[in-house]
């Protein structure tokens, strides 16, 4: 009904930069919430960073000054944009979106996840 698929991961070296993308496709009317979350081997999933549909952005203290998050609401597509990346930064990612879904019967909210994409930062 509707996916969110990932984009842009890889494997760098410490200092380098990456760009991902997460578009979502569907019976998609409008989308919220977007989201990046990562997960690294042996910890739990962490939110990184998300914005509104009207652009106000949170980022996790860790990112902070190095990643940058936006989204084209056109398009239904967010991205991240991971600069000065560190090994720490090393996990899967993941994209998130609250959707409002067309539906015969009127449109409802739900959430979704993205598959992941692997970023990799290791000299």
């Amino acid at each position: 009904q509707v996916q969110l698929v990932e984009s842009g991961g890889g494997l760098v070296q410490p200092g380098e930069s990456l760009r991902l993308s997460c578009a979502a496709s569907g019976r998609i009317l409008s989308s919220n919430v977007m989201a990046w979350y990562r997960q690294a081997p042996g910890k739990e999933r962490e939110l990184v960073a998300s914005i509104t549909s009207g652009g106000n952005t949170k980022y996790a203290d860790s990112v902070k000054g190095r990643f940058t998050i936006s989204r084209d609401s056109a398009k239904n597509t967010v991205f991240l944009q991971l600069n000065s990346l560190k090994p720490e930064d090393t996990a899967v990612y993941y994209c998130n979106a609250d959707v409002l879904i067309y539906s015969s019967t009127g449109g409802y909210w739900n959430n979704y996840w993205g598959q992941g994409t692997q970023v990799t930062v290791s000299s």
